[in-house]
């Protein structure tokens, strides 16, 4: 290619780059204007330098693919670029009930991570956890693969299987894991008494119907004679924010539970309804990096209500309103346009929930076999581990001790 078809190639390029982003460079101030455009200028710069100089010939459509998913990938991990047939793939299976392995993921360092695995999913049983990486999917790196459009490839008939290249947190050299997929279904909640007249509620997942069953167990633990609860939303990350503002109303009379804003999103509050509030116990609200979306809303609100003790690791930092957004090429992008905030005003997304008192919690137990291969978990085995958990739980015997201190 000839250095002048190069330079008209670079130029076209950088025309289009300022036409697209002047329309929002128009509405802000002149320093933010002027800003944006330098920085436009340095990509453009880049640009013709990687045309010119680099060894050989580069592919400009992964180079521009690669730009694109760095560049949201940079503001928001949950955020996706699809090509014109991935989109149409998108809007196609978006909305059908397909089996799954149970995982819910984000972009991290390029790649597919995992946030968390549903309990007792596919995922759940080979011993996912939060932290992991996918470096593939059915052979294809996740390295620029849109988020959304790894999600799709997670999903498929039921008993059909899908291959991953898996890099767990603990172990450095990636696994070649085989999953089957499954019709997962999101678990009960479950509930106990503890010693002491404590109540403790374990919610793995959140949906209006979930919000409700955490209702009906509170109010049974309380007519036991309940006289303190726990929340446990460690591993809580399903759920949407409107959930999370439904479980956090049943502990709140008065004040502020959340608000979502966004550069074009309008400021909109989320108050308190005493008429659905039904505990006023001391309560304490465990919570782990595992902890996203509606359950951090809950951790939130309760925490700057001086309502409950949070106990346990920061949160993961979801919670933000998404929309698909269509180029004119038909191509698309999954963006979050607004935040949900903590009645304090701390943004959830990216930062999470910082818990007043921090706590870990013990590690499940992953076996693995000679090739290093994870050992999947029988549903016996898996509630076997809960159970040592469970009795044994550092940071359950920490919210003992917060409840206690402020009795």
């Amino acid at each position: 290619m000839s250095s002048r078809i190069k330079y008209f190639i670079v130029s076209a390029s950088t025309c289009l780059t300022l036409l697209l982003v002047v329309g929002g460079v128009l509405g802000q101030g002149a320093s933010n204007a002027d800003d944006t455009l330098k920085h436009i200028g340095v990509f453009s710069d880049v640009v013709a330098h990687i045309k010119s100089e680099y060894v050989e010939e580069p592919d400009m459509k992964s180079v521009t693919l690669g730009a694109l998913n760095g560049l949201l990938e940079a503001i928001d991990p949950f955020a996706s670029y699809l090509n014109a047939d991935q989109y149409k793939e998108y809007l196609k299976n978006k909305d059908l009930k397909r089996a799954d392995i149970g995982l819910m993921l984000s972009k991290k360092f390029g790649y597919v991570g995992v946030v968390g695995a549903v309990p007792n999913s596919p995922a759940a049983k080979a011993g996912f956890t939060t932290g992991d990486m996918i470096e593939s999917i059915k052979g294809v790196a996740t390295r620029d693969m849109p988020l959304a459009y790894a999600t799709m490839l997670m999903q498929g008939d039921p008993g059909s299987s899908v291959e991953l290249s898996v890099v767990r947190v603990r172990q450095p050299e990636p696994q070649t894991v085989k999953l089957t997929r499954a019709n997962v279904s999101l678990p009960s909640v479950e509930s106990k008494m503890l010693a002491g007249q404590v109540g403790y509620v374990n919610i793995d997942a959140l949906s209006p119907a979930l919000v409700k069953e955490v209702a009906a167990a509170i109010t049974k633990l309380q007519k036991d004679g309940a006289q303190k609860l726990v929340i446990d939303v460690r591993n809580c990350f399903t759920g949407s924010p409107e959930d999370g503002i439904a479980m956090a109303n049943l502990f709140l009379t008065k004040g502020h539970i959340a608000y979502m804003q966004g550069q074009r999103v309008p400021r909109q509050n989320f108050d308190a309804d005493p008429g659905k509030a039904i505990t006023s116990l001391p309560t304490a609200v465990l919570t782990n990096r595992g902890t996203a979306d509606a359950a951090e809303i809950v951790a939130a609100a309760l925490m700057d209500n001086n309502r409950a003790q949070v106990v346990g690791e920061r949160t993961y930092g979801d919670a933000a309103q998404r929309k698909a957004i269509t180029m004119d090429d038909g191509s698309a992008i999954i963006l979050s346009v607004a935040k949900y905030y903590s009645p304090n005003g701390k943004a959830i997304q990216d930062t999470g929930v910082t818990p007043g008192t921090q706590a870990a919690e013990a590690e499940v137990q992953v076996d693995y076999d000679d090739n290093g291969e994870p050992i999947p978990l029988t549903p016996e085995q898996l509630q076997q581990q809960q159970k040592k958990k469970m009795e044994d739980d550092p940071v359950v015997k920490k919210a003992l001790e917060v409840l206690s201190s402020k009795a």
